[in-house]
């Protein structure tokens, strides 16, 4: 798996700096935000005494470590202060830590659901407070929140998926490894099935849905996959814990099977860096969603408008991109680093 990276369940920051954002609308939003992100502005000093709390579904893996980072960093730029709990997969825990931050008023609410459609009540309630509600890495199903900044998760999906048809030349026995629990991470497995069905020669021989909180590790599904499945030619997975770990099955059962990932970071790119059966991930940008809540949360709170949905990039990073890298790069996901490394945007 990614990092098993645990923060504490409450944590608390303040600052009165405010630095401007990299805008996602146009060319020349994201010209000013590069050189503000370089400039701090004591103009906006006073947004020290706002109040920012964040309900985070998970803080565990390498997209947990972004996240709680991309607040934290906007809030300490923008100014404010930051409360963050963590529900750590528990969907009755985060309804019941998004009900409680509403009852203190805070200038604004950032959630990162881990069942969205689970919560979806519990936020109908926050945003009937009146209280301005930001949500990242997935959209809450019945609710209108007031921005959301997210991947696109089915194209993440199909971008790995046709990876392994190229790979395979269109032929090939494949397996899955989803992970329905939340209906955008759900969205990947419909996007690859998307590819997938345009091949005929391509047999989808497993598909396993994975239970995050579960007895059972990836690690474990990708043996079992590989037992049942003697003449397996890939697999893909719908995010990097299951791809790293199954990487591991596949080396130590000595098989020739590829095996593809969603989420991007450190140790995937270790991975795939190092030619192992890990050949590709499609890296989302886990600090730019959570920065992206916060940045328009100020700007909300100033009396200024958001967008109701933003999507945030996306990279298909395979071993030639990290082969032209003297280093495993940690912050590509910080809005303009990916653009220094030279890596374009694939969604």
């Amino acid at each position: 798996m990614t990092d098993d990276i645990r923060t504490p369940e409450l944590v608390h920051s303040h600052s009165g700096l405010r630095l401007t954002r990299r805008g996602l609308l146009s060319a020349g939003a994201a010209a000013t935000v590069a050189a503000t992100l370089l400039r701090p502005d004591y103009s906006f000093a006073q947004s020290s005494d706002m109040k920012f709390c964040a309900s985070l579904g998970w803080t565990v893996w390498e997209s947990g470590r972004k996240i709680v980072a991309g607040y934290q960093d906007a809030v300490d730029r923008l100014g404010g202060t930051l409360t963050i709990a963590d529900a750590n997969y528990d969907v009755k825990k985060q309804a019941d830590q998004i009900l409680a931050f509403v009852e203190s008023k805070p200038t604004a609410i950032f959630i990162t659901p881990a069942d969205a459609a689970a919560i979806s009540p519990a936020v109908q309630q926050a945003i009937a407070s009146g209280v301005p509600i930001f949500i990242g890495d997935s959209y809450v199903p019945h609710t209108t929140a007031t921005s959301t900044a997210m991947s696109n998760n089915f194209g993440l999906g199909s971008q790995g998926a046709e990876y392994i048809a190229a790979a395979l030349s269109g032929k090939g026995k494949v397996a899955l490894v989803s992970l329905p629990s939340n209906e955008s991470w759900d969205q990947r497995t419909l996007g690859a099935k998307s590819v997938f069905v345009r091949f005929p020669e391509i047999e989808i021989v497993s598909e396993i849905a994975f239970a995050l909180g579960g007895s059972t590790t990836p690690r474990q599904v990708v043996d079992q996959i590989l037992t049942a499945n003697p003449e397996l030619d890939a697999i893909w997975c719908a995010w990097d814990g299951a791809a790293s770990e199954g990487m591991l099955a596949i080396r130590a059962a000595g098989r020739n099977t590829i095996i593809t990932g969603i989420d991007g970071g450190q140790q995937s790119f270790e991975y795939i860096k190092a030619d192992s059966p890990f050949k590709i991930t499609i890296a989302q940008s886990f600090y730019e969603m959570a920065y992206m809540n916060a940045f328009f949360a100020h700007e909300v709170a100033a009396g200024r408008g958001a967008p109701r949905f933003i999507i945030t990039p996306s990279y298909a990073v395979t071993k030639d991109m990290l082969d032209k890298l003297d280093t495993i790069p940690d912050n590509y996901d910080v809005p303009g680093e990916a653009a220094k490394l030279g890596w374009n945007r694939v969604l």
